[in-house]
Order: C-alpha cells, then sequence, then structure tokens
C-alpha cells in the first residue's frame, strides 16, 4: 500500500514511517495539512493517518471536505484527544478507525491491514485465488498446505494484485509499490519480478495487459 502520513510530532511521525515501511508499505510523510493536499493532487493513496492538531489547522476540516468531494480514500485518525465526544465526531467526519496517543505500533498495523482489506472487498485475511490459499495478515502464499517462498518485493507486488482483483495494475503503479524498500526502481524491474513470481506461482496468476500493465488471473 501507499500511504501518506499526517503528523507533526517528529518523534510519533518516525515511529509511524519506519514501522509502516518496516511492514513493506510506501509511506509519505508530511507535518502541515497544506503539505498533505498538495501531495494528494499528485499521487493515489491506499490509506492516509491523520493527526487532528496541526500546525496550519484542524484535521476535521480537512477530512470533512475530502468526504465532501467524493474522496473515499480509508482515514485513520491519529490523535491524543480521547473523550467519546471526539471519537464521534471524527467517525461522523467520515474516519475509518480512531487510534488515540500513546498507541501501540503493532495494533496500528494490524488496524491499517483490516481497514485496507475492508476497502478492497476482502474482509477475511485468507483469501483463496485457484491452488493458492494467500494470508494478507501473515503475508503468506500456501500451495496445498506448503509456503511459496516470495521475496519482501515479491510479496509487496503480489499484495497489490490481491487488493485490487480484476484491475489492471501499470508499470508505474507497481513501481510505487517498491519506493518503501529505498532503492533505485530501474527499468526493468517490474518485468524481473513478474517473471519470477509467475515460476513461484504459476504463470496464469498473473496475466499481462499489453500496453496496460498487468491483473490478477482467474485460475
Amino acid at each position: 500500500m501507499r500511504v501518506l502520513l499526517i503528523e507533526d510530532d517528529t518523534v510519533l511521525g518516525a515511529g509511524v514511517r519506519d514501522q509502516i515501511k518496516a511492514e513493506g508499505h510506501s509511506v509519505d510523510w508530511v507535518m502541515r495539512l497544506d503539505e498533505a493536499k498538495e501531495y494528494m493532487a499528485s499521487a493515489s493513496y491506499d490509506l492516509v493517518l491523520l493527526d487532528l492538531m496541526l500546525p496550519d489547522g484542524r484535521g476535521l476540516p480537512f477530512l470533512r471536505e475530502l468526504r465532501k468531494r467524493g474522496d473515499v480514500t480509508p482515514v485513520i485518525i491519529l490523535t491524543a484527544l480521547d473523550q467519546i465526544s471526539d471519537r464521534i465526531d471524527g467517525l461522523n467526519a467520515g474516519a475509518d478507525d480512531y487510534m488515540v496517543k500513546p498507541f501501540d505500533l503493532s495494533e496500528l498495523s494490524a488496524r491499517l491491514a483490516a481497514v485496507a482489506r475492508r476497502y478492497t472487498g476482502n474482509p477475511n485475511p485468507l483469501v483463496v485465488l485457484g491452488d493458492l490459499e494467500i494470508d494478507l495478515a501473515a503475508k503468506a502464499v500456501r500451495r496445498q498446505g506448503k509456503i511459496l517462498p516470495l521475496t519482501a518485493r515479491e510479496w509487496v507486488l503480489f499484495e497489490g494484485f490481491v487488493q485490487h482483483p480484476g484491475q489492471i495494475l501499470s508499470k508505474a503503479q507497481l513501481e510505487e509499490r517498491l519506493y518503501a524498500f529505498d532503492t533505485e526502481v530501474e527499468s526493468n524491474t517490474i518485468e524481473v519480478h513478474i517473471s519470477r513470481m509467475r515460476k513461484k506461482l504459476g504463470r496464469e496468476k498473473i496475466e499481462t495487459v499489453r500496453g496496460m500493465g498487468y491483473r490478477l488471473g482467474e485460475a
């Protein structure tokens, strides 16, 4: 997933950023709402982590504006405001989840994954694709009970296909998923990874749509 983190606390922000990256996701971190608006105007995000008290304003009006213009990007609020009324306001404004600081980073990871599954039509972390059983929570793929050894990069790419069943993912979209590894993405990187994944999973599992990209196969 590509995540936008909007948080002005440098210590917490660094911790959250590192946790998300360790999970194999790509994350952009901004500390102001005006920066967040610029980032969201120029890139597509799978999830937003939103603090409510920022140097240039409150997070709730920002969230309400997102929903008002039809943006359905999942949003998890991260805030020190712990009153029930604050939680109700956040959820009513369109948040998908609400976490009160301080929180455990492993719990954040679990909630992030749960929200992502809801939005991709896979509320159950176990997905069956032909002869493959995919455990989204454990980041594992099995065939007849045997784990198939996907690398971290291969898993990030395959997870993208599972989260967007039937959709064509362009080469650029797949490259974005690899930015979390802080390594240069060469021109043939996606082709190389797709080839290796097909050898492990089965060639029919990832289809090539000529001139457009790749999508998850039906088999």
